[in-house]
């Protein structure tokens, strides 16, 4: 079996593969302050809880945008399953170019989903990431990374809405029934929701005709995917485990 790992600013997202299927999968919030005893003994009672046995794992491979606790969790691999992870970074096989000015400061969960998109579609594609922060990732009829952009998460707006103003309250993110609201939290719940929607299709439209293809795809994941996908025009598909697939490619052709 393999195990895949996303370690995100916000949530550690981590599969178990047992050839090309997903056998069972887990989201956990990320700590800076964890162990790698605590991650350690955390991935084994999840995985016997799941009726995995952790000796048959014996491969994994992580991607990361949070180094302190990537040092953490990959310890806690080693001595716990007893597996030397590859970490998907700088110089790593990837099959696809990356046309970016410095193609190190890209982020290796980007790089992933593009591998898994392209590898789905075969043909120009737009890949939307709902994570602390929302990327966009652009990637050529040629199976090639072109670049992207980055905009807030949709929760770290919310958050700054809050902490940043003396009277709006904190307030839940979901799909308002009206974007005119009769009261504040509903006027939040408006201008966040409604608001993301707009910015997710107006740079989806921009980055379309700017690359000048004739033919984009635009797939979606991470964990804000679906609500913002129910509303936009230009979404076509979501696959919360986009990363965990391009993960497992990505093993199989670095092995």
């Amino acid at each position: 079996m393999l195990l895949v790992i996303d370690i995100g600013n916000t949530n550690i997202v981590l599969g178990v593969y047992k050839k090309e299927q997903l056998v069972h999968h887990w989201r956990i919030g990320t700590r800076t302050g964890g162990t790698a005893d605590e991650y350690g003994i955390l991935l084994i009672h999840l995985m016997q809880l799941a009726g995995i046995n952790p000796r048959e794992v014996t491969g994994a491979i992580a991607a990361s945008v949070a180094p302190p606790v990537e040092v953490a969790v990959l310890g806690g691999v080693k001595r716990y399953l007893r597996v030397n992870p590859m970490l998907v970074g700088p110089g790593f096989k990837t099959g696809m170019a990356i046309r970016y000015d410095n193609p190190r400061e890209v982020g290796a969960d980007r790089i992933v989903n593009a591998v898994a998109a392209y590898h789905r579609l075969q043909c120009a594609a737009i890949v939307v990431d709902f994570g602390t922060a929302t990327t966009f990732d652009l990637i050529g009829p040629q199976g090639e990374y072109l670049g992207g952009a980055i905009a807030p998460g949709l929760g770290i707006s919310m958050d700054a809405l809050f902490e940043r103003t003396a009277k709006l309250p904190r307030v839940e993110c979901v799909r308002p029934a009206t974007v005119v609201a009769r009261d504040t939290v509903g006027a939040m719940q408006s201008g966040l929701y409604w608001g993301y929607v707009a910015l997710v299709d107006g740079l989806i439209t921009r980055m379309v005709a700017e690359s000048g293809f004739a033919q984009v795809r635009v797939m979606a994941t991470g964990g804000l995917a679906r609500l913002i996908a129910q509303e936009s025009t230009l979404i076509e598909e979501v696959d919360e485990f986009l990363t965990l697939t391009g993960l497992r490619m990505l093993y199989e052709r670095n092995h």
